[in-house]
């Protein structure tokens, strides 16, 4: 068999139309163009996604407990102990016991974590205006309507036909 050597300069473009085809796709590769510029801006700051989404909620709701953070995030409750670790580790919560429940933990965010949470959101919202900047305004709100209606959607049998 006969081996064809490439570099990287003449590597053909690959096609991915067939893929292209499949919403689910189209969907990844957008998140992927979005994850890739934003670990970056996220590790400056010590967070991962996963920490940042967490301190988002805890923000949302001081006093969340570890249960409720997890259905939030829709991880693990071994993931969320990971995450709950790093972040008060960090001096950035607080675990502190819920009156009358002697398993439960509210976390709140600390001074710390209140100013860090201030520089990472805004840095993830310049991050965002960056990636969408060829997107008009309506159409940012749109976009981000047609994902929260996806998300909500119920799943049809797919047994159905429409």
């Amino acid at each position: 068999m006969k081996r064809i050597k490439t570099s990287p300069a003449s590597a053909p473009v690959l096609k991915d139309a067939n893929l292209r085809r499949f919403m689910g796709y189209n969907m990844k590769r957008a998140y992927l163009t979005i994850d890739a510029g934003l670990r970056p801006v996220l590790e400056g700051l010590g967070l991962r996604p996963a920490t940042f989404s967490a301190l988002a909620v805890i923000v949302d709701n001081p006093d969340i407990t570890q249960t409720m953070l997890g259905q939030a995030l829709h991880i693990e409750r071994s993931g969320v102990v990971l995450i709950v670790d790093d972040l008060e580790a960090a001096d950035l919560i607080t675990r502190n016991k819920v009156e009358g429940d002697r398993r439960s933990y509210a976390l709140r965010l600390t001074l710390k974590g209140r100013k860090l949470w201030a520089r990472a959101r805004q840095m993830v919202e310049d991050h965002d205006n960056r990636v969408l900047a060829s997107l008009s305004p309506q159409e940012r709100i749109l976009l981000k309507d047609l994902l929260n209606r996806i998300e909500i959607a119920p799943l049809a049998d797919p047994g159905e036909t429409t």
